[in-house]
């Protein structure tokens, strides 16, 4: 029996194999296989061995690095125009996230350009940085609206998301946040945005998302407005997400749960409470040190969660003030930040991740009959992606079984 392409002679062959989220000391477990190989056929696993003895079409000798599953980002918002970089004198100015918002900076900019931007202009500027993404080693990203905040450009962004997923080789997942923020012609009467997003924009969405979200915060939206915009979502087929407890503890963990969320993210300031609420109920807990790092917050306590039987995810935030698009640097911040090891941070950038976007079962972990989305890695073990920060360690990347980075550039 012939594979269409064979990964051979890896260091370590990191298969990441789970039927179920990562916890505690199981985030620890990789299923290394040393000196291990993979064949793919119709773009699926077919093998997973220490040696495989089979003719191929190509052949990749791994030797001297580690091959693994594909990164999955499964928290980003991908879709907008414009950039911040001027917000970061704010910042060091001792401004917070809320402060630049207020003064009509942060979101309310970004949704200014975003509604002048037409749909060939978002994509282009997608698909760029969907290629820089792919080049540090991620082969499917979660989207999310947000940047629009009333129906037209909600739709419009939702739009480009899906024709991103067709034209790009990553997959992209598509997330609803009309929820994103009140827009500032809104300030006056929160509630009628909400009325908004309910009446109009759920009904008008239809298999443009796959999630809803609602960023449930302090001056943003309350407990009541998400729940409302999470269950009406729900009857429109729409899986609930939050951004949860980030800047402030709202309570956000405990609605998670409540809701039936498959994630809540950031979590930053979640109470105990609410964390162990959501490891009982499986919800999981999406941390994103990338945000943390770029608006020079405190981090999420990765460590306590996980000891309380969280499972944990990573995702990037790639967003107009969080421009991160690598995930070896995010799994790096959680090393040295979040006092994860660089197997629970692995775990939680693969499978965990998967599993915070309903995917578990086509990626996430390198088992036969699983999409073939690799990476191979140009390091001797995986305590190396951490280590060797900003090193450009990808060599090469399969998407669906067809090579489409190797030596670091797309071909």
């Amino acid at each position: 029996m012939k594979a269409d392409l064979l990964i051979k002679n890896a260091t370590q062959l990191i298969t990441v194999k789970s039927d179920k989220p990562k916890i505690r000391r199981k985030m620890r477990e990789l299923g290394i296989i040393n000196n291990g190989s993979v064949a793919v056929r119709n773009n699926r696993i077919f093998r997973v061995d220490k040696k495989i003895n089979i003719d191929a079409k190509k052949s990749i000798d791994a030797s001297n690095k580690i091959v693994m599953p594909g990164f999955v980002d499964c928290h980003t918002h991908l879709v907008f125009s414009g950039s911040r970089e001027n917000e970061l004198k704010m910042k060091l100015e001792g401004k917070t996230y809320l402060e630049i918002l207020e003064s009509g900076g942060g979101i309310y900019s970004t949704v200014n350009r975003t509604r002048e931007a037409d749909v060939k202009e978002l994509v282009a500027l997608g698909l760029s940085r969907l290629d820089g993404m792919l080049l540090n080693g991620t082969t499917t990203v979660e989207a999310k609206s947000g940047y629009g905040l009333n129906t037209k450009d909600e739709i419009k962004c939702l739009k480009v998301i899906n024709e991103l997923d067709k034209k790009h080789v990553i997959d992209v997942v598509p997330t609803f946040l009309g929820a994103h923020a009140i827009p500032s012609e809104f300030k006056s009467n929160p509630d009628k945005y909400v009325n908004l997003i309910i009446s109009d924009m759920l009904p008008r969405i239809g298999s443009l998302a796959e999630f809803c979200d609602v960023f449930c915060e302090k001056n943003v939206f309350t407990i009541e407005q998400a729940k409302k915009i999470l269950n009406e979502g729900k009857k429109f087929g729409l899986i609930p997400k939050m951004h949860a407890d980030e800047l402030y503890c709202t309570g956000g963990a405990e609605l998670a749960s409540e809701t039936g969320c498959i994630s809540a993210d950031h979590l930053l300031r979640a109470s105990d409470k609410g964390i162990k609420k959501m490891a009982k109920k499986g919800v999981i807990g999406v941390l994103l040190p990338g945000t943390s790092f770029t608006t020079m917050e405190k981090y999420a306590d990765a460590r306590k969660y996980i000891n309380y039987g969280l499972a944990v995810a990573l995702a990037s935030d790639f967003n107009p003030n969080c421009w991160v698009n690598n995930m070896g640097f995010i799994i790096a911040l959680a090393c040295y930040n979040m006092k994860m090891t660089p197997a629970e941070a692995i775990s939680a950038s693969t499978i965990n991740a998967a599993f915070a976007i309903n995917r578990e079962k086509e990626i996430g972990s390198l088992e036969v009959g699983k999409k073939a989305d690799i990476i191979i890695l140009n390091v001797p073990n995986y305590e190396s992606i951490p280590y060797k920060l900003g090193m450009g360690i990808v060599d090469t990347v399969i998407k669906n079984g067809r090579v489409v980075v190797e030596n670091g550039k797309i071909v």
